[in-house]
């Protein structure tokens, strides 16, 4: 069912805002604030995914949810794989902050779970919110 052009650009790009901020907050206080490990470790990868998933679904709000989700999935794994490619260049800016939020540092296939995972939550509370008429 393709989203209606009404549920506004707005609202995804807030979601996608809010979805960065709790992705960043984790990573500054996750450890500090003694959560599960896992959580701790692997929440900014889940919600790095759902945040490809709103940046995907604002950028292409028109777009059907199936492809928004294939399109996310794809770009995640893409990114994690390029993990994979050493240059001098390229793992210089890895050192950095952006480096590690963009690009990450190392390859695990435990990261494209929780991306996948990310992903499928956005999904549906995509879906869950545009029943509601949000």
């Amino acid at each position: 069912m393709q989203r209606k052009l009404t549920r506004g650009r707005l609202f995804l790009f807030l979601t996608l805002l809010l979805t960065i901020a709790s992705g960043l907050a984790l990573r500054q206080y996750g450890y500090a604030m003694h959560l599960p490990f896992v959580v701790a470790k692997y929440g900014g990868s889940f919600l790095w995914g759902a945040m490809v998933y709103w940046l995907l679904a604002t950028i292409s709000i028109s777009a059907r949810r199936f492809r928004i989700t294939s399109a996310a999935l794809i770009v995640a794994v893409l990114v994690e794989l390029f993990r994979l490619w050493h240059i001098p260049a390229l793992d210089a800016f890895r050192l950095t902050t952006a480096g590690a939020l963009l690009l990450g540092r190392v390859f695990s296939l435990w990261n494209i779970l929780a991306y996948a995972a990310g992903i499928s939550a956005a999904l549906a509370v995509d879906c869950a919110l545009s029943r509601r008429g949000a």
